[in-house]
């Protein structure tokens, strides 16, 4: 404890990781007063009991969002829009070789980001309009012209939801940790004490199973973080021994490094992403007064096709992203370049086959894990346990707080270990995901 003490006062006594952190937690603070800002015209409190009923996709949205969602805030839509228009941009990288070679230049890259801001703001356009008629009761408004405050109340959507995208960019850019990220991962830990408390108050109820079910579900919850934990952490260290060579007087090289390959190399962005692909059929079903029966699977959280392809897009979606963040080749001429070399293995286009082919054995089984992980709320409901709570017993919400947890924690040791103060472990450090690809000594 006394340890811990004396971390945090070092913490703090760092300007800059000071600033950055009252800077994160203030932004943090606004998006969260904007949550419980209702659009103008509806009636809270109808709408509550109105949707109190609701369940499905729709709790697990509101859960994303912070309850903002089913509250019809100005938030309601948050940073999902924009998660989608990254997704087709990224797509759109692999499939158009003119983004694909925009990509590789830093002005390329900036009007690739101002297409995504644009790409985000046409899909808002198209998805409020969806949202109002699909969740807020006509009971709960309370409007003279319902076209004109359909108008308004799109554009008060489209403009919330790229506000909250400056919060996070800003993050990125001032705060600590990814913005985007953080901001999801807070509207998750918002619903988090009162999914628990009503698992408790259904435990400790008449046919609840007591206190016993309800310590047997803690173990198994702290054990499913901690294999989360060590998928994000889990890697596969390459050797690599480096050349000597004699400068004037003085020797350099001669050591033995490692190339740190991930597990899970390309983090949380496989499950937020992941999930945007699964709910685009919810949202097309709004169109349809009588929607197809293979649209309503993916309005059930628990069912089969919602899960199943869950299951496939996030073990898709990490190849995808491990693919973009590893390059086999680049690593390879680095090494050659800086007189290192992997033992048995010949420098250049055979030293990036051995790498490409060690990456794809260990993703596999990294994939698989994140992808059971991911649809273990389903299993979680057929035990009993409340949907509420089952949304954080593994899937989407516990990966995505485990991982952008852990990057924040990295984040702050590095800033701690630069200027030579003790890291947040006694031994070892925290194994973030944005680490260097792998150490070379010069």
């Amino acid at each position: 404890m006394k340890s811990l003490i004396t971390t945090i006062k070092n913490i703090w006594r760092i300007e800059e990781l000071r600033n950055r952190i009252l800077i994160t937690l203030g932004l943090l603070l606004i998006y969260r007063i904007g949550s419980f800002i209702v659009l103008p015209g509806v009636d809270s409190a109808r709408l509550e009991s109105a949707s109190s009923a609701s369940g499905g996709l729709v709790e697990l949205l509101s859960i994303f969002t912070g309850g903002a969602f089913t509250r019809a805030s100005i938030f309601a839509l948050g940073i999902m829009p924009y998660i989608s228009a990254s997704i087709i941009m990224q797509l759109m990288g692999i499939a158009v070789p003119l983004v694909q070679k925009m990509q590789k230049e830093e002005s390329g890259r900036r009007r690739i980001n101002q297409w995504t801001r644009y790409l985000t703001i046409i899909i808002c356009i198209f998805q409020a309009p969806g949202y109002i008629y699909t969740t807020i009761d006509e009971s709960a408004r309370q409007v003279a012209n319902p076209q004109f405050w359909m108008i308004t109340s799109t554009v008060i959507l489209t403009c919330s939801t790229l506000f909250v995208m400056w919060l996070g960019e800003r993050i990125t850019e001032r705060g600590l940790g990814n913005g985007i990220s953080l901001i999801i991962m807070v509207g998750i830990l918002a619903r988090l004490p009162q999914s628990f408390a009503q698992e408790v108050v259904g435990r400790m109820g008449p046919g609840g199973g007591g206190m016993v079910v309800l310590l047997v579900e803690i173990v198994l919850w702290l054990l499913i973080i901690a294999g989360c934990i060590l998928l994000v952490q889990g890697t596969r260290r390459i050797p690599v021994q480096f050349a000597k060579r004699v400068v004037g007087n003085k020797q350099y090289g001669g050591v033995r490094n490692y190339i740190p390959l991930k597990v899970n190399a390309a983090g949380v962005m496989p499950i937020i992403f992941a999930q945007a692909i699964v709910l685009i059929p919810l949202y097309v079903s709004q169109a349809f007064e009588q929607p197809p029966q293979w649209m309503l699977q993916f309005s059930r959280y628990e069912s089969l096709g919602y899960n199943l392809t869950l299951f496939l897009m996030v073990v898709l979606f990490t190849y995808f992203y491990t693919a973009i963040t590893v390059n086999p080749n680049q690593l390879a001429d680095d090494m050659k370049r800086n007189g290192g070399f992997i033992p048995g293995i010949k420098p250049g286009k055979h030293t990036a086959d051995h790498i490409d082919e060690l990456l794809s054995r260990i993703t596999l089984p990294g994939a698989v894990f994140l992808g059971l992980v991911a649809i273990l709320p389903a299993f979680a409901i057929m035990g009993g346990i409340k949907q509420g709570f089952a949304q954080f017993f593994g899937g989407t919400s516990l990966l995505i707080m485990v991982g952008v947890l852990l990057d924040t924690l990295q984040q702050i040791e590095s800033h701690l270990l630069m200027r030579h103060y003790d890291g947040l472990m006694k031994s070892g450090r925290i194994k973030g995901r944005t680490s260097a690809a792998y150490g070379m000594a010069g």
